[in-house]
């Protein structure tokens, strides 16, 4: 996927979840922040970011905060653009060929999962999380409790019981990583519900990204490690 005009800024804060103060072109802006996650090893005071403008006078602000330098490298942080390269990857045949439905938030019980997609005899329902939490090389998710994501996962294991495939995937917002765990020290519920689900067949997946100042491509499958060392 493909951002259109991006800036370089400098982060200066982050007053609530929704904004940022961002130096841009010497000028300070205040910038929608794509990610109402804490991101607190990203957002440091004078940290490189990459906003992208908008030509839009009945938006509130003129930018969004869609990327961080983290380090040599750039991190996006922007929590729609999971879905909208895993939808890239799924037209492209990445989990099935030639697949001849996919859906886009489907609704599945009491939940609505980000994709439904079949191709042949595949029946199968997909949800989606962006990872931008990276120590060590490790990115784990979440930054943050989440019971919704806890429900999303053991609908997943209902929709294998009632004869679908299911398919968890994270796709990690940058290069550089190594393996894909849950973060149990911020919810070990959330690594035992992942845990049950692969037991009933769900499939855990984990891809990191390419990532530029205005693109994000998804890239390699990381290996996934589900129980504690």
């Amino acid at each position: 996927m493909k951002y259109q005009n991006i800036k370089e800024g400098i982060f200066k804060k982050r007053p609530n979840r929704f904004l940022a103060h961002v130096e841009v072109e010497k000028k300070e802006e205040i910038c929608h922040v794509k990610n109402t996650g804490r991101c607190k090893e990203l957002l440091i005071e004078g940290v490189t970011v990459y906003v992208e403008h908008h030509n839009n006078p009945k938006r509130k602000t003129n930018y969004s905060l869609i990327g961080v330098k983290k380090g040599d490298q750039i991190v996006n942080m922007d929590s729609q653009a999971p879905n909208k390269v895993v939808m890239e990857w799924l037209k492209a045949g990445g989990l099935y060929e030639n697949p001849s439905v996919i859906k886009p938030e489907k609704t599945y019980g009491d939940s609505r999962f980000d994709f439904y997609v079949e191709a042949e005899e595949h029946r199968c329902f997909i949800e989606v999380k962006g990872v931008t939490l990276e120590e060590e090389g490790i990115a784990r998710f979440p930054d943050a409790p989440t019971e919704r994501g806890i429900k999303h996962i053991k609908e997943l294991g209902r929709c294998i019981q009632d004869g679908y495939e299911a398919y968890l995937i994270f796709v990690i917002q940058m290069k550089g990583i190594v393996q894909f765990e849950p973060n149990n020290r911020t919810q070990k519920e959330f690594g035992k519900a992942l845990i049950e689900a692969q037991k009933k067949g769900v499939h855990i997946l984990a891809y990191d990204c390419i990532v530029t100042e205005d693109s994000l491509i998804l890239d390699k499958e990381i290996p996934v490690q589900l129980k504690e060392k």
